[in-house]
C-alpha cells in the first residue's frame, strides 16, 4: 500500500466515511475530524507509516483535507 492509500485507510478507519471523493473538502468543518481525531490520525500515520509529528507540530490548516494529508505524510517519510 503506498502513502495515498495508507492515509486513506487511516481516514475513512477514523471518520467511518469514504473520502476518496472529496479530496479537497475540510474534515474539521464538514466535523468528520476533531481535535480528538486528529491525534488518532497522528498515531495512526506513526503506527503504520513511520511518521513522527508532535502534537506541538500540529498545524490544523495544513492538515485540513485528504490532499493536504497525503502531502504532509509523503513529505515526512
Amino acid at each position: 500500500m503506498d502513502t495515498k492509500e495508507t492515509v486513506l485507510s487511516i481516514l475513512n478507519d477514523l471518520t467511518g466515511n469514504d473520502v476518496s471523493g472529496a479530496m479537497d473538502d475540510n474534515l474539521f468543518d464538514s466535523g468528520l475530524l476533531d481535535s480528538m481525531g486528529s491525534v488518532q490520525l497522528l498515531l495512526q500515520l506513526q503506527s503504520e507509516l513511520g511518521i513522527n509529528v508532535p502534537v506541538s507540530e500540529f498545524e490544523r490548516s495544513e492538515w485540513d483535507t485528504p490532499n493536504k494529508i497525503i502531502s504532509k505524510a509523503e513529505s515526512l517519510a
